[in-house]
């Protein structure tokens, strides 16, 4: 026992002799962040096509990870995950622009490090999908934030966010005789028509990463000039996959594998996670890795709650088998998908594929290339891989992005890989199971099950029903007519969002749903305004049309009942109708009439770019409206002033008051468009 302790207390003697040593050469930590853009349009990832000599020369100093994903394909779910070390599906902040609470339980690595003796700065974005992650978790946090500006003597952790490779820039139009790189050369995907629009987008886009490259070799040229550059440790990465249509916000490679560059100074060479620097580094990296990973560098313990693993430093763990990416809501149009990638093949389950890929994300189609795409496949002159993104989706995918990085033939129907898709099958729902995907509720029943309490800690309590609405949700997409009754009995739960799976499994069935026309009826009627609309549209689909036309008439009309999200929820399934009756048009014509009349009646505040009307009088809970917060495209760009680099290099030809309308005015307004009004 006198043994025990006194080696016990030399261990003790020994780690806090180790950590005093690793207090006096704590690195500096810098990460340059980029927007949107894929791995795939840098020249250190093998595009030859690609103008990117600063992270080209990066890469030459320092590690560059060669399957490194994001764990949602846009920003603000991502950047969630980042910030907590917790998957934004786990959080319950994983819709794109909402705004519900962050567990208590849950720090976040600014925090942790301030407390570590750093100075942490974020230049400058902050949009966590989080109504209790703000700002002031950093000791800056604007555009004016720098490192140049701690306290004497402290280390410091800062973040740049670079907008010039954001989707807005590309919606910026550059004259194409004035383009850096050939729209006659340029390769484009293969689901991708070769239009002049599509062809300039994509040659546009290169120009647009290339700009953002200058900028990154700007801030490499700062630190080193400020005497840094030994002591820092750099970490470039991309927030997520982009930006042509079909990348971003989608869970495919084009949408999820970003570039991760690492550049270790000599001095902390015992980070090297291989030989030397310019190797390439080819374990599965996610962003829910990067927190812990930071506090394996800095030697701080890793929370028990985190859902990541290190992959430098101490504490680094073996090599993960698998990655997983999440989306759901974006802007105004829902969808629901999960995956899961190994090393070769990535597995996607969709739990709305009665949703288009390519629904009308008015943001997503500001980019010409985007509309192109659309007018080309309603003039049938699509292919059919190009065709398919704008039809009814499968309810499982399986690529092999060795053999096929685009992701265009999926093997899910093939016997040859059934036991490839059994295995990642398995992984993707023994993962649902490990972080408690709080996406197995629909975003409409988050503030009725949750009350104010996080959806992180709702999943976790007896009152949610966990694995049964996890067994509902994968019944209701990959059963089948056998299941009928089962779908049924869900529409009696008490809980919503198992009502909703009922929904969604009766929707599933099409006509042979008919024998549960009666329950669908009652369903329709139901308080939760996503099971009263996938009702509706089931009822719809079996021809029993006065019945449907009722129930989405009292969701957007009963403003008691029924809230702001639940109107774009159902005016979603609207769009997805095929003939949509002449009574059904009048409802949602009426719907746009009184929501601009109300609209007009407030006055534009200063400041405010024409064509925005004030909604202070219509603000509500949950996801925000882009009406209620000035888009990062206006105003906060990064540019860098004197160096003509920037993304307001071009022509605007944006209808900039489309993006300041509430969502369910923005897809009435679409939906009366479409069909001629």
């Amino acid at each position: 026992m006198y043994l025990l302790v006194i080696f016990g207390l030399l261990a003790i003697s020994g780690y806090s002799q180790k950590q005093q040593e690793r207090t006096q050469e704590l690195p500096n930590i810098l990460w340059i962040t980029s927007e949107d853009n894929s791995a795939y349009f840098l020249g250190c990832y093998g595009n030859s096509f690609a103008t990117t000599p600063n992270i080209d020369k990066l890469a030459d100093e320092g590690f560059l990870y060669t399957r490194a994903y994001a764990p949602s394909p846009v920003c603000n779910p991502s950047r969630n995950t980042i910030i907590t070390g917790v998957y934004a599906a786990s959080n319950g902040n994983e819709n794109m622009d909402s705004r519900y609470p962050t567990s208590s339980l849950i720090r976040t690595y600014a925090e942790v490090l301030r407390e570590a003796g750093y100075y942490c700065t974020n230049n400058a974005k902050t949009a966590y999908c989080s109504s209790t992650l703000t700002a002031d978790i950093w000791d800056e946090s604007s555009p004016r934030a720098h490192y140049l500006n701690r306290p004497a003597g402290k280390p410091f952790f800062a973040i740049f966010n670079l907008f010039s490779s954001h989707e807005s820039a590309n919606q910026l139009y550059t004259e194409t005789d004035k383009l850096r790189h050939s729209a006659d050369k340029v390769v484009i995907a293969p689901y991708h028509p070769g239009t002049k629009e599509v062809r300039h987008d994509w040659a546009q886009y290169y120009d647009r990463v290339e700009n953002m490259d200058t900028e990154v070799g700007m801030l490499l040229k700062e630190l080193e000039d400020a005497g840094l550059a030994d002591n820092t440790i750099v970490f470039y990465y991309s927030d997520h996959g982009g930006v042509l249509p079909r990348s971003k916000r989608f869970c495919n490679e084009t949408g999820t594998h970003v570039p991760l560059i690492i550049r270790i100074p000599e001095k902390y060479k015992y980070l090297y996670p291989a030989t030397r620097p310019g190797m390439k580094v080819d374990r599965l990296v996610n962003f829910v890795d990067l927190a812990p990973t930071l506090y394996s560098i800095l030697g701080l313990p890793i929370p028990g709650y985190i859902q990541g693993h290190a992959f430098l430093g101490d504490q680094k763990t073996a090599d993960p088998e698998y990655t997983f990416m999440t989306r759901q809501r974006m802007d105004e149009r829902f969808d629901n998908v999960r995956a899961v990638r190994d090393k070769r093949y990535r597995y996607i389950r969709n739990y709305m594929p009665f949703r288009i890929t390519m629904q009308h994300v008015d943001y997503m189609f500001m980019q010409p290339s985007a509309r192109s795409w659309q007018e080309t496949f309603l003039s049938g002159q699509t292919n059919e891989v190009q065709s398919r993104y704008f039809l009814p989706k499968p309810a499982e995918e399986l690529y092999d992005t060795e053999n096929d990085y685009w992701e265009v033939n999926n093997l899910a129907g093939d016997p040859a890989y059934a036991e490839i898709l059994k295995r990642m099958r398995k992984t993707l729902d023994d993962w649902r199971l490990e972080v408690k995907d709080a996406g197995v509720i629909p975003e409409t029943e988050y503030e009725t099950l949750a009350g104010n309490q996080s959806l992180y800690d709702y999943v976790r309590s007896d009152e949610c029903p966990f694995e049964e609405l996890i067994k509902a949700s994968d019944l209701a997409v990959m059963g089948g007519p056998d299941n009928l009754d089962t779908y049924a009995e869900y529409l009696k739960n008490q809980n919503s969002a198992m009502r909703y799976w009922g929904a969604t499994g009766l929707l599933m069935l099409k006509e042979n749903a008919r024998p549960a026309i009666d329950e669908l009826v009652y369903a329709s009627r139901d308080e939760s305004g996503a099971v009263a609309t996938l009702a509706a549209e089931a009822l719809y689909g079996l021809g029993e049309k006065d019945a449907a036309i009722k129930a989405y008439a009292y969701i957007l009309q009963d403003t008691v009942k029924y809230q702001l999200i639940d109107r774009y929820f159902a005016l979603g399934s609207i769009d997805a109708l095929s003939d949509v009756d002449p009574a059904l048009k009048a409802v949602v014509k009426k719907l746009a009439d009184d929501l601009t009349a109300q609209m007009t009646q407030h006055p534009r505040p200063s400041g405010i770019p024409p064509g925005y009307r004030y909604l202070s009088g219509l603000k509500q809970k949950g996801p925000l409206r882009a009406a209620d917060t000035l888009s990062t495209t206006l105003g906060r760009i990064s540019t860098f002033p004197g160096t003509g680099v920037g993304a307001h290099d071009g022509i605007d030809p944006r209808p900039q008051y489309e993006f300041f309308l509430p969502y369910d005015l923005r897809v009435a307004r679409y939906l009366l468009k479409k069909w001629g009004y």
